[in-house]
């Protein structure tokens, strides 16, 4: 007789002895070197491990929430840990905008190994069919040593600091004619890696170097991100606005008056209360309490950001997703109107910006998560590739972008880009 139980996840997290795991001090070595799937702060974090359970692709983050809200219903969960990315998760990568060629992508592996502090975890997930294979739910899946160093350049794409500087003079344009109040404008790097090169060593030059933000690598999409787009942790809602930048000065005097530039300056203040009010106007209706303190100077390693922190309590069901459904595009990577930025970015840009400045990260089967905005990476491969052939390059395409208002200047503008670029130059080379 056939059994009509419909399938489902099963996911089974165990503590474990990080002295019991080789490799626990570094969790990418469990991740694939050609398809890393990676969330790391600090060292802390997940890593997908074992292949992939599940993958699916949709238009957008919308379809995603419901996809996954369906697809974990009937999950069973067994995770006496709770800690953020125990449990059933899924990483995810989203297109920018729908008519992207990059889809918005979903992806369940088959184990994640996760640290947060001193406490280290293993979760297997499975389908309810295969419940009885005979794995421990406590053993670590196997690493695989890191391959050879490789090279890899990239040059100017379709649209090189010229063409940038044109667009930049077209979003004025638009500005002026009150079209939009700020349009947030991107150009593009191109290049290649050899093939079979191991991507995770470019995650852990990321995660190294920039160890403040969220180093992400999702389906062929590795980045560096200082702005958190939302995270929702247990009814608790939070958020970090980062528009206005400055370059860090070259010696300590430089990088003060970098710093202090950037917090008096009118320009940025003006680009960074757009995007922190776009993200506030969205979270309002789901939130109790939000609190949006003053604005703070943020360091990193190659810039000052102008940096917002916000908090409130969830006052809804809503999970991780929705909120990333409702939140992008922000003003800090679109523009003011969103809808009128898109379409004018549309018009200016010449390239599919694919998942750059799109949302990146995690959920659990209880709506938490902790989501970036993609930037400062680059995408590895093309959108239609199932596996490249074995011995060609693998395409490499990087963004960044800057916030154009009425003061902008295009030639600043380009500098902007320029240094944002940094991290993942510097990286891949």
């Amino acid at each position: 007789m056939t059994s009509s139980v419909r399938p489902h996840l099963i996911a089974t997290t165990r503590e474990i002895d990080p002295a019991d795991a080789a490799g626990a001090a570094d969790l990418l070595p469990f991740t694939d070197p050609h398809h890393p799937l990676a969330w790391l702060r600090r060292g802390d974090g997940i890593v997908g491990a074992g292949g992939v359970l599940r993958s699916c692709s949709f238009p957008g983050a919308t379809d995603a929430a419901d996809a996954w809200r369906e697809l974990t219903a009937d999950a069973e969960i067994d995770d006496p840990v709770r800690l953020p990315g125990t449990g059933l998760v899924a990483f995810g990568a989203f297109a920018f905008d729908t008519p992207s060629a990059w889809p918005s992508t979903l992806i369940v592996p088959r184990a994640v190994v996760g640290r947060h502090g001193d406490r280290t975890w293993v979760t297997r997930i499975a389908w309810s069919a295969d419940r009885h294979d005979g794995q421990d739910a406590a053993s670590l899946p196997a690493t695989v040593p890191y391959g050879p160093y490789w090279p890899a350049t990239v040059g100017p794409g379709v649209q090189g600091p010229e063409g940038y500087q044109e667009s930049v003079r077209a979003g004025l344009g638009a500005i002026a004619a009150g079209r939009v109040s700020k349009v947030v404008l991107a150009r593009d790097l191109v290049g290649s890696v050899p093939a079979h090169s191991d991507l995770r060593r470019l995650a852990r030059a990321l995660a190294t170097e920039y160890p403040d933000t969220w180093m992400y690598a999702v389906d062929g999409l590795i980045g560096a991100s200082p702005e958190t787009l939302v995270t929702v942790a247990s009814g608790a809602v939070t958020a970090r606005v980062l528009a206005g930048t400055a370059a860090r000065g070259a010696d300590p005097e430089e990088d003060a008056a970098a710093e202090a530039g950037l917090a008096a300056s009118r320009k940025d203040i003006d680009e960074h209360a757009f995007a922190v009010q776009s993200v506030v106007d969205v979270l309002r209706p789901h939130t109790a309490g939000l609190t949006t303190p003053p604005a703070f100077t943020l360091q990193l390693p190659n810039v000052w950001h102008l940096a917002t922190d916000i908090a409130g309590d969830l006052a809804d069901s809503a999970s991780a997703l929705d909120l990333v459904a409702v939140l992008h595009p922000t003003a800090a990577v679109a523009g003011t109107p969103t809808d009128a930025a898109r379409q004018l970015i549309r018009q200016l840009e010449p390239f599919d910006r694919g998942r750059y400045a799109g949302p990146v990260g995690w959920v659990d089967a209880d709506g938490n998560g902790e989501w970036a905005i993609a930037l400062r990476g680059a995408q590895f491969g093309a959108p239609d590739d199932v596996e490249p052939a074995s011995d060609a390059p693998i395409p490499v395409v990087a963004h960044a972008g800057a916030g154009i208002v009425a003061a902008s200047d295009p030639e600043s503008e380009m500098l902007e880009t320029r240094v944002k670029f940094r991290p993942i130059v510097d990286a891949l080379a």
